[in-house]
């Protein structure tokens, strides 16, 4: 009985010790804490798209965003907060390999499934996010976010953002779309109040349970901090799409010093 205590301990010990190095140092924001409404358990994941498609065309959107991206056989790609794979499995056949990363482990398991029944081989995924995602070989040609940066606090946006860039060719394209308010601030309860309906309309009861959570506990910012951030990270801003006060798209190219940036991530990483 000791000699099976005594492997517990270990074995829990050395879970403890691998969670804490993959949180890495202790003044890092957590990526992985769940933040507002979240789909990380088998259950939600599997009801997220059933959600989603009620008022969404993934084909549409994809095709969408590779016409904004470009079109190459020969590229790299990463999908930043994956999610179940919208993106990355429906652009497979447009590029060489699709980095799929997402902080929802749940998420990615959905995802592999739907990649393995669409034959998405050339798509990787990798358990990690904006803060966390650690990117191998050479710098990628492009890069998206669908809805996955507001979960962090400006500050925070702003160095996953700058991470980003590092891991990108010069000159490569980003397209970000997430929620953004543009709405004026004296109409703040009006504007909350028409966002939680029209997410009601499109989704029901779990519309507005989402929206909801999203303006309470999420971190979504303001047009014109967003398109700070971007810009001091590195990024040129070369398209604005405001779509209605809380939903924005931009298409990006990246003008940040790739040795620079990657020399500063490399110091980030030896203070850990």
């Amino acid at each position: 009985m000791i000699g099976v205590r005594e492997m517990d301990i270990d074995f829990y010990q050395h879970c403890a010790q691998a969670a804490e190095a993959a949180r890495g140092p202790a003044w890092r924001y957590d990526e992985m804490k769940p933040c507002g409404f979240h789909y990380n358990n088998f259950l939600l994941a599997r009801v997220y798209d059933t959600h989603h498609q009620m008022f969404r065309d993934y084909q549409q959107e994809t095709e969408q965003i590779v016409g904004l991206l470009g079109r190459d056989p020969f590229a790299t790609v990463i999908d930043m907060g994956c999610g179940t794979g919208v993106f990355a499995i429906h652009a497979a056949p447009c590029y060489h390999r699709i980095h799929a990363v997402d902080v929802s482990q749940a998420m990615l398991n959905r995802a592999r499934r739907k990649a393995r029944k669409a034959g998405a081989s050339n798509v990787e995924f990798h358990h990690a996010g904006f803060l966390t995602y650690e990117h191998e070989g050479p710098p990628a040609d492009a890069a998206v976010s669908v809805a996955a940066l507001h979960p962090l606090p400006d500050f925070w946006k702003l160095v996953g953002l700058h991470r980003l860039a590092s891991m990108l060719k010069p000159n490569a394209r980003f397209y970000l779309f997430d929620v953004v308010f543009s709405f004026d601030v004296a109409q703040y309860e009006s504007a909350a109040g028409q966002f939680v309906q029209r997410m009601s309309v499109h989704m029901g009861p779990n519309g507005q349970a989402e929206s909801e959570t999203h303006l309470r506990s999420e971190y979504s910012t303001c047009n014109w901090i967003m398109e700070g951030l971007l810009e001091r990270a590195g990024f040129q801003i070369e398209e604005a799409d405001y779509k209605d006060d809380f939903l924005a798209g931009y298409v990006c190219t990246n003008k940040s010093d790739a040795v620079r940036a990657k020399s500063l991530t490399v110091a980030d990483q030896q203070l850990r």
